[in-house]
């Protein structure tokens, strides 16, 4: 779904406040150029300060004073956080984890299994829904907050996946103890009434696809909001939720407890939150991979709903940072740049985490860089907005295998996103910008020339299958350790791996080991030309870790071997010509320069252009609606940058700093990018 303007603003809690200060407020939002707030997802407590009565004054006051002044407004349902009155009532609705019982007071502690839970969820939405009505400028609904399962084992959680078992395997026990191997240690289950609490299982197969089953209640959850939502919305209103990531103190990787491919397809539109180190840690690879999630999921644009202004501790972004990040969110597809939030909060637990302003409320530098901004977002959003990414590789992620590598860990510490993240960092900081695709996009495949899949544990014979024709059709496909190694209830197949491709790569292995004292030798990818090849050093000393496959090559080309006294014999990584295109596999985990070339290697055969340009440099293309091409260029560093320019005549939209650079911009001409910097061009398409 497009936009018809860039959406600039923040998430607004006037219910928060310490003080009357809505018109203030209103006014400086509309004086730094923002245009839409989004409110009310987190008090359902003030809007039903009892069982069955509501006051919804915050509310209207936000409409209104909103309206007044111009401002659009996202609506969010309330969902993610119960009054008091409603864990007295039902005091089951604070869910049982694994951990056991929960407790009032966090946020996301409920079971969104929970009949009555459900029930009193429609009647809120309902009353809300019923309130905004009358207001035009009401542009979209945001489904619940970052929603989860929470990891609900609850008695109606379990009661469910039992009854959504029994469907999955037609009611046949003999089935479902093949398919989970449950003869072993007699997990056997001969009735369906002595089916055994989730929690104490070892079973990988049960305890993954119990976790399916809890990605599918936070899928069936977003469905049954969008239905009720849709009830009321007029056509022209979007609805939204956004979507978070795995997390390490920012967004990391893929989501573990979400299927946001299937949770997308009650939304009209995919929104995303996306936070990210700053300052001296700045590197724009978060906002870039999250965008790519966010733009596969109904591969389209999308809205940045949740971003940092001044954020956690130590965030606090160097002065031009906040536009640099902010036109990044762009560069990748965004339609929208939403702080969370307006307004630092004076209690709770993020009292820290602080907004665009301080906690003095007054105009600061962070409120004068919006300000600017949003000033930008008006003069050049019609350039800029709904933007066109067309890339050529693409990185197939997967819930089932991410789940997979929990139950049966690579290494101490390397976990799914880890890898995602190790090859997907490579190629941004090479600049080759990729596509996320899910298993659901095998009727896409064909129109990427390099395919990768990191560690695609659990595959089905279909997958497999779609594989195999996309390198003999002509593509270039990579594939890393632990892939097709378990169909998709995580039984590992008994056949050569990886499952059904090795004809494909031309290879099999059958023993695998840690990457302790372990190097790489006869590199023959390193002997290709590539802007990151820096030298041809054929000893990589101890740059295995975390996990090693030994490959036994049969048609594959052995494009490195282990530098090791007894593991030297054994192909580390292989490449195979097959059909028409070629498939790599990377039997090992490596440090991110060594694994540089190989990706340039197979850039290089898919017949993908590596630019001159290498990170701190990042480069983002895209065809905006005016059709004409938008190219990017981000410093990412404290030291300026040089570039030369390649291509067709190009219009120097905008600029980071004040800018000297000529206003077009010819083939040859040099640029020079201050720290943490940015241009925009736009040209003609070719």
């Amino acid at each position: 779904m497009k936009t018809d303007t860039l959406l600039f603003g923040a998430a607004y809690y006037d219910e928060y406040l310490p003080e009357d200060r809505i018109e203030t407020d209103m006014e400086m939002i509309k004086r730094a150029g923002m245009n839409v707030i989004r409110i009310a997802e987190s008090t359902w407590s003030t809007w039903e300060p009892q069982d069955g009565v509501f006051d919804f004054t915050h509310l209207h006051r936000m409409l209104s004073c909103s309206g007044k002044h111009g401002i659009q407004v996202i609506v969010g349902t309330p969902t993610y956080a119960v009054p008091t009155w409603l864990a007295r009532k039902y005091p089951d609705i604070i869910t049982e984890t694994h951990q056991g019982p929960g407790r009032y007071g966090h946020r996301q502690n409920m079971d969104i299994a929970h009949p009555m839970y459900l029930k009193h969820v429609e009647r809120i939405i309902r009353k809300l829904m019923e309130e905004v009505a009358p207001y035009d400028h009401v542009i979209g609904f945001q489904l619940d907050n970052e929603t989860k399962s929470y990891d609900t084992c609850s008695v109606y959680a379990q009661e469910k996946f039992v009854a959504y078992v029994r469907t999955l395997f037609h009611d046949d026990l003999d089935l479902l103890n093949k398919a989970w191997g449950l003869d072993y240690w007699s997990n056997r289950i001969n009735s369906w009434e002595d089916f055994p609490d989730v929690r104490g299982t070892i079973n990988g197969s049960l305890g993954a696809e119990y976790q399916k089953f809890q990605r599918k209640l936070v899928t069936d959850f977003l469905a049954m909001q969008s239905e009720i939502v849709s009830s009321y919305a007029r056509p022209e209103q979007f609805i939204t939720q956004n979507f978070d990531y795995d997390w390490r103190n920012y967004s990391f990787g893929l989501q573990p407890e979400v299927d946001q491919w299937e949770a997308a397809r009650s939304l009209t539109m995919t929104g995303c939150d996306i936070y990210h180190p700053s300052a001296q840690n700045l590197t724009g690879k978060e906002i870039s991979f999250g965008g790519a999630i966010a733009r596969s999921l109904k591969k389209d644009n999308y809205l940045v709903l949740e971003t940092e202004a001044q954020g956690n501790h130590g965030w606090l972004p160097y002065p031009g940072q906040l536009r640099l990040q902010a036109f990044s969110h762009l560069a990748n597809g965004a339609n929208s740049v939403m702080y969370w939030h307006w307004h630092s909060i004076h209690n709770a637990i993020e009292s820290y985490w602080k907004g665009v302003l301080s906690h003095n409320l007054q105009e600061n530098a962070t409120y004068r860089e919006a300000c600017r901004i949003g000033a930008d977002f008006g003069k050049y959003g019609t350039h800029l907005v709904n933007l066109k990414k067309n890339c050529h590789a693409a990185i197939l992620l997967d819930n089932e295998s991410l789940t997979a590598l929990q139950w049966f860990p690579t290494g101490s510490s390397l976990k799914y996103n880890d890898i995602f993240r190790w090859l997907y960092d490579a190629l941004y900081e090479m600049n080759v910008e990729c596509d996320i695709l899910s298993e659901d996009d095998i009727d896409l495949f064909g129109q990427y020339k390099l395919l990768i899949t990191p560690a695609l544990y659990s595959v089905s014979d279909d997958l497999t299958q779609a594989l195999a024709c996309y390198v003999e059709q002509g593509g270039v496909l990579l594939s890393t350790f632990r892939t097709a190694v378990a169909d998709r209830m995580l039984k590992i197949y008994h056949d050569d791996l990886p499952h059904g491709l090795t004809k494909v790569f031309g290879m099999t292995y059958d023993q695998f080991t840690d990457g302790i004292n372990v190097g790489l030798k006869e590199m023959q990818f390193e002997k290709t030309t590539n802007p990151v090849n820096q030298n041809n050093n054929t000893d990589k000393s101890y740059c295995v870790h975390h996990w090693m496959e030994l490959l036994l090559p049969k048609e594959a080309e052995t494009l490195a071997s282990y530098h090791h006294p007894h593991w030297g014999s054994n192909a580390a990584i292989t490449g195979n010509h097959y059909g028409s295109g070629y498939a790599a596999y990377l039997g090992c985990y490596t440090d991110s320069e060594t694994v540089k070339p190989l990706l340039a290697f197979l850039c290089e055969k898919a017949g993908i252009l590596l630019p001159d340009e290498v990170y701190p440099v990042i480069v983002k293309r895209g065809v905006n609606a005016l059709q004409k091409e938008i190219v990017y260029y981000f410093n990412y560093s404290e030291d300026p940058q040089t570039i030369t320019y390649h291509g067709a005549d190009a219009v120097l939209l905008l600029t980071g700093h004040s800018s000297e650079q000529a206003p077009v911009l010819k083939d040859g001409d040099t640029l020079t990018l201050a720290c943490w910097d940015f241009i925009i061009l736009e040209r003609d398409l070719a």
